[in-house]
């Protein structure tokens, strides 16, 4: 069931390994019949397309604080979970089947890829306990306000909440732009706050400009870009994006996600880098 790719000579417990994958699971949207499918629990709060922090595991009574940068985030359709438990990523296809209304649920997974490396900064046994959490068996979901639980049959749990917005400035925002195929054709910006600026690469040429911030709004100045020539479908895309330069745009940010419409209602999307 589960490919490894090792970055690092180490020996992972079965239990820590394949917690990664069902903790992904677990925050999965359901495909429920009615509205708010991407719900869960009395809490009401979204699953799906919110980027959760790991705050702690609970086993035997004993309580193991996550690291700081430990998530999981589910794709906005569902199905697809990836994260981080602050050292190792992962990824897999997330199901949650229905357990009765109010806040039951019960979560499945399948398709597990996940990295296997040594971290010095990972608390002592915290992949351990997660592991033996989420692997114990069907858990049972529960939302109160921005944070949600995750119980096992045995009374263990794994408490996540809601993570921050991440931040316009100082963010690599990778972009979803038509043509990009990988690596190659990656749109990556980046907006500066003291210079007031963009800067960063385009599906071909790198690009900087000029970018003030106001209300809602960006104004970003004529672009100055290098003079390379790629393939086709990359140069549209390049195009389609400098559309956005030397006029005003509107942004919104939800979590981890830049959203950018110019004055004639063209969208772009972006991802912040991890």
């Amino acid at each position: 069931m589960y490919r490894q790719t090792k970055q690092r000579s180490m020996t992972l417990t079965v239990a820590a390994v394949a917690a990664l994958v069902p903790l992904a699971a677990a925050c999965g949207s359901e495909q429920a019949d009615d509205a708010g499918s991407d719900r869960v629990g009395a809490g009401g709060q979204r699953v799906a397309g919110v980027r959760w922090s790991i705050d702690s595991v609970t086993v035997d009574g004993t309580t193991h604080r996550a690291p700081d940068t430990a998530h999981v985030r589910i794709d906005d359709d569902g199905g697809r979970a990836a994260g981080s438990t602050g050292c190792n990523s992962f990824s897999a296809r997330a199901d949650v089947e229905d357990e009765g209304d109010g806040d039951g649920r019960r979560v499945r997974l399948s398709d597990a890829m996940f990295t296997e490396k040594a971290c010095a900064k990972t608390p002592a046994g915290f992949e351990k306990s997660l592991g033996r959490a989420l692997t114990a068996g069907p858990l049972t979901t529960k939302g109160e306000g921005e944070r949600l639980t995750l119980t096992t049959a045995d009374g263990d749990t794994v408490r996540l909440s809601r993570a921050e917005d991440a931040s316009l400035h100082g963010t690599r925002w990778a972009v979803d732009a038509p043509g990009q195929k990988g690596e190659k054709g990656r749109a990556v910006l980046t907006f500066d706050r003291d210079a007031e600026t963009v800067s960063g690469r385009l599906p071909c040429n790198r690009v900087n400009a000029a970018a003030t911030v106001s209300d809602g709004r960006i104004t970003l100045g004529a672009p100055s870009t290098t003079r390379m020539m790629c393939e086709g479908s990359l140069m549209d895309a390049e195009k389609r994006l400098l559309a956005l330069f030397d006029s005003k745009v509107t942004y919104r940010i939800d979590q981890q996600t830049l959203t950018l419409t110019s004055e004639d209602g063209v969208t772009v999307r972006a991802v912040a880098e991890q």
